[in-house]
């Protein structure tokens, strides 16, 4: 089942899928114009990039970059990182930029004044409230590619596992900038499975992460295709499992990603993102 901007404020058919799933799709929530600014925004970001001294690598199946300090200390900062199949020579860095970069993060939402206007605004204060936050809290920002054919697997993972809270309270604001299809490795979700167990952590120690294992109950199946056409809104439980294949096709699937947090919920020190050099915020200026 999916809804409407059109069906906002969130109605009880909204909010009993969305307690019932752990996913909600709100289509036409962006315009198109909206998304085409934050398009072109993402392409003069890397524009202004020369990435000679820069290789790092975002790979979710081996995990290369766990240790890096260039992501490490991302959580306060606009970095990019390249797909794990791009060419990274020196030729094809200079003549081909706009299509190695697998993401940027993680602070865009704070430090760029067009992210920032996509990203604030009372509307969305409206569903995440309506959804059970009292003082939501924009933690985290990512803008991902899917390059057409390199576009890399995101394994099976919960969000809460990266971005832990006492008590858990992890939600991601996932925005289709482009149409997601199976074809270009759309989102698959567990659909239910936020009921479930959070089955890992991920803690840091100083510059060192480890994934520790708190449940060796297996993920259900991510058979639940999320095609969404672009402006589309997709929220996701910090519980959720989900999921995204190799963009093998000629078209990319940018995307543009929010976890938010309850203000009143501990945000442990463990947790890999840290924003040393900048305050937490809400969707609105209190």
């Amino acid at each position: 089942m999916r809804f409407n901007k059109s069906n906002l404020p969130i109605n009880n058919d909204m909010l009993n899928f969305w307690n019932e799933n752990g996913y909600l799709i709100i289509e036409n929530f962006k315009t198109e114009e909206e998304c085409d600014s934050l398009i072109q925004r993402s392409k003069e970001l890397i524009e202004e990039q020369d990435f000679f001294n820069q290789k790092s690598v975002f790979d979710t199946v081996s995990q290369s970059h766990n240790d890096d300090s260039y992501f490490l200390e991302s959580g306060d900062k606009i970095r990019f990182f390249f797909e794990e199949k791009a060419v990274l020579n020196d030729e094809n860095i200079k003549s081909n930029k706009q299509y190695i970069v697998n993401k940027i993060g993680h602070a865009l939402h704070d430090l760029d004044d067009n992210f920032i206007q996509f990203s604030k605004n009372d509307d969305l204060d409206k569903i995440a409230k309506a959804i059970g936050f009292e003082y939501p809290q924009l933690l985290q920002s990512m803008y991902i590619f899917k390059q057409p054919k390199i576009g890399g697997e995101v394994v099976c993972h919960q969000d809460s596992t990266f971005l832990i809270t006492e008590p858990e309270s992890t939600v991601g604001f996932w925005f289709a900038l482009e149409d997601a299809n199976k074809e270009n490795g759309c989102l698959q979700v567990a659909s239910g499975g936020h009921k479930g167990p959070l089955r890992k952590l991920f803690k840091r120690d100083n510059n060192k992460m480890e994934m520790i294992e708190l449940s060796n109950e297996p993920f259900p199946e991510t058979d639940t295709f999320v095609e969404v056409k672009k402006g589309s809104l997709v929220l996701l439980h910090g519980r959720l499992p989900h999921y995204s294949c190799e963009n093998k096709s000629s078209k990319s699937r940018h995307a543009y990603t929010l976890h938010v947090i309850e203000g009143k919920s501990k945000y442990l020190d463990y947790n890999w993102l840290q924003r040393k050099n900048l305050k937490t915020g809400g969707f609105v200026d209190v």
